[in-house]
This record gives structure tokens, sequence and C-alpha cells, in this order.
């Protein structure tokens, strides 16, 4: 009689094991994240020899002995990708690249060392052949003399490949077609997901290439496979946008070398991905004038000042209680400055219903939005048009004040360069910049901004 196989359960957000299935991880509180995977059979000295069981020749160093200066950053030929990586990838870090599927992952990674020939570049294919990644090549153009294929899914010949090669970049799409076997489990499980970083992670450290790993996601948006995942990478950048639409947004979030507050974003065209190096021209108002409802914010991302609009719908509540709907927006946030606006300025919103949506799909998280909100509200419930050459930046107060931004100069600069004639700010603001042509307005609460705007 066969013997059934042992089983562990893992958490896919923790990586914690358990002998029997429980609801929620004791290690890290998360509900229904348990999944079951084979037990990985004991190995002996010659097996773990390859895992890092065998003796190496390293030994502790002094950190003050320890020689970095020669660690130059490598540019990948992307402008916005060396950017959001903190000035290009360094050597011997591990980085993630998570989205949808259709979302343009493999085009990036695949334009990488098309705009970079002069890295050599091993671009392991898990999904594709060779003949589907030459034609996709083909069509995104560019330099391909210095870039090698490599079909392969199991991660031991990868490596042994690699280091016979050598090269200055190594590529893997995805992490989860990949497989060892060492392990007992198909390809994409947690056992085989956390075996091949393990192994990309040493061969990287060890050899000092640097490694861009293909990523999938859930369909809560988290990428697939236990959350250990995240924590082994240097690096975590995720694509974000929808596949109707021409635009993607590379996000960071995790980096180990540099900010997790940067984005880029790029223009998904026949050719490729085409980097957007100005975001706000793509989300300023695409509409004639005099629609009203609508205010421009000056928002930071990381280090990006990005002017985009703010649409708001204020309508008679149909049924007996309002509704209040935000895209892109922290719904809970809505509902204090609504109640602000009922309160501190007396404006009666509670009967009807109010509807916000950041335009070009972003998720908006800067506080410095408060002002254009309350504003783009107020434009639709009065229908008055705010002139298109108007933009705010501002934090509103449960008082009702309006409160200083980070970094005001920055914004100020920014809307200048667009053409932009008026910038609401708090008055407690210090501008030191005083661009021609642009008139910075302060106030000090809700009141002052409605008579100075609405006049």
């Amino acid at each position: 009689m066969a013997t059934k196989a042992k089983t562990l359960f893992y958490c896919t957000s923790c990586g914690n094991e358990s002998p029997k299935w429980m609801g929620r991880c004791p290690a890290c509180g998360e509900w229904n994240t348990m999944v079951e995977a084979p037990v990985e059979p004991k190995k002996g000295p010659a097996a773990l020899a390859g895992r890092g069981g065998a003796r190496s020749d390293r030994r502790p160093q002094p950190l003050r002995e320890i020689d970095y200066s020669q660690d130059a950053r490598i540019s990948l030929g992307l402008g916005e990708v060396d950017r959001i990586l903190g000035g290009g990838m360094v050597p011997g870090s591990l980085v993630l690249i998570g989205g949808e599927p259709g979302i343009g992952k493999s085009t990036l990674s695949l334009q990488i060392p098309l705009s970079c020939p002069n890295l050599r570049t091993l671009y392991v294919t898990g999904e594709e052949s060779a003949k589907q990644v030459g034609m996709r090549a083909k069509r995104l153009g560019g330099d391909d003399s210095n870039c090698q294929i490599f079909c392969e899914t199991l991660i031991g010949t990868v490596i042994e490949e690699a280091r016979a090669l050598m090269p200055d970049l190594m590529i893997v799409d995805s992490v989860q077609t990949m497989y060892t076997d060492t392990v007992e489990s198909a390809p994409g499980s947690v056992s085989q997901i956390k075996e091949v970083a393990a192994a990309l992670l040493r061969f990287a450290k060890e050899s000092g290439v640097p490694v861009i790993l293909i990523g999938h996601i859930t369909k809560d948006g988290f990428i697939a496979g236990p959350k250990i995942l995240e924590h082994i990478v240097d690096v975590v950048l995720q694509f974000e946008g929808e596949n109707r639409g021409s635009y993607r947004i590379l996000r960071s979030i995790k980096n180990r070398f540099g900010s997790t507050a940067e984005l880029a974003v790029f223009e998904m065209t026949g050719t490729g991905l085409r980097e957007v190096a100005n975001p706000s021209e793509m989300l300023i108002p695409m509409h004639e004038q005099g629609l009203s409802g609508t205010a421009i914010a000056a928002m930071l991302d990381g280090t990006r000042p990005l002017l985009f609009e703010v649409q708001a719908l204020v309508s008679s509540a149909v049924y007996g209680t309002a509704q209040r709907s935000a895209t892109g927006f922290d719904a809970r946030r809505l509902n204090m400055l609504l109640a602000v606006l009922e309160k501190r300025a007396g404006f009666h919103l509670s009967a009807k219903d109010v509807f916000l949506n950041m335009a070009g799909g972003l998720k908006v998280s800067d506080p410095a939005c408060d002002l254009a909100v309350i504003c783009a509200v107020l434009s639709s419930n009065f229908d008055f048009a705010i002139p298109s050459d108007v933009c705010f930046a501002g934090e509103v107060g449960l008082s009702g004040e309006i409160r200083p931004v980070g970094q005001i100069d920055r914004r100020v600069q920014e809307a200048a360069r667009l053409g932009f004639k008026r910038f609401f700010v708090s008055s407690f603001s210090k501008v030191e910049v005083k661009p021609e042509g642009l008139r910075v307005i302060k106030v000090a609460d809700v009141p002052a901004l409605v008579k100075a705007l609405f006049k």
C-alpha cells in the first residue's frame, strides 16, 4: 500500500510553517493565508553542498576594511527606470517586477537589453520560446547584438549557464515558472518559489551579477507566492494601470538602495513602452474650458511634482441616504472634508450625492490634494467653472484651516513651467521662488478660499 506523502501548511503572507491548516496564521495574524505544500525530503551532506551546506572560503571581514567605492551603479538605458531604482542597478542586487497579465512586464524587461547594448545580458524565459521572444524584440526595435536568450526552467541549469557566461545582467521571466529538482512540488508552489529565489539571491551576491525577476500577482493585487519572496529581494517594483488604457505606472514598493516614494510613467505604444518624462502634461485637463467640478492639484510623489485634475460631481440625492464615492482617493478623507465644509463653511451637502475621481487613474495619498478636492466639490455644487490656469496645494484641517505642505517651491516651479497663472496655497507656506507670470495667493481657511476664488 502506497504511503501518503507528508505535507505542511505555509502562510503565503509570512512563510510560517504549520503541521495542520489554520484559519488564522499565528505568526502574522493574517486570515485564510495557509496553503498546503509537500514536505521537502531530508538531504544528505552531498545534496546540501550545492545549497550552502559545504564549508566555503569566506571569512568574517571588518566593516572598515570593506571597499565599496568601486561599485558604481549600472545604467539600464531607460532614464525613468534608472531614476526609480535610485540611479541605476547596484551590482549583485535582486530586483522583482510584478504586475497583472498583459500590463507590460515582459515588454519592459526585454526593452532593457535592447536599450543598453553595452551590457551583456542573459535573458532567461520560462514562459515563451526563443522564437516568440525574437518576434517581440523585432517589434520593439533596438540593438540586440549583446543579448542572449536562454529557454530553461530548471534553476540549477540556469545558474550553471550564468556562471559560465558571467553576464553583466540577468533577467528571469518569470520566477513562478522556475523550479528546482531538490523540491518535490510543482513550479509556482510556495516551496519552489522560496528555493528558486534563495538560489538566485546566492548567485547574485556571490557573482556580483544583478538579476531582474518577473513575478505574477494574485487577483487581490499582491505578488504571487510567499511574502518571504519580497523580503529576499532588494527591490520590488510594481506595474499599475489598466490594460485597456495606454499609460502604465511603475511604482517602487521596496528599495534598499533608494527611495520608495518614486514612480515612473510609461505609455504603451506599438513599438513598446515609451517613457513619459513629464507626466503632468498627460494629467492636466483634456477637455474644453468652462466645465464645472474640476480643479488642478499640485501633488508630490517622491521628488517629482505632478499636476493632475480632480473631478467632482455633486447632485441631489435620489434615494434617502446620500452617496459618497471616491476613485483614487480615500473615501474616509472625502467624508471628513465634506464635514468640514458643512460645519466650518456652512455649505449643506448632507442631502447631496458626491462623487470624486482622480483623473488618469492615479491613487492619491498626498494631503496637499485636499484643497483641490474642496474646490472641485464647491465648483460642481455652484455649477461654477474654475479657470483652467488655477491650481491648488494645501492640507485642510478639521477646524477649516488650510495647512502648509512640504516642498512648496517645487510645486510652484512645476505650475509655472506648465503655464499656470494663479496658485492657491496656505497663508503659512513659505514660498521662496517667485516665477514670472505666476501669482501665489495665500489663504488662511476655507471661507477665505471661497471668497478669493468664487467672488
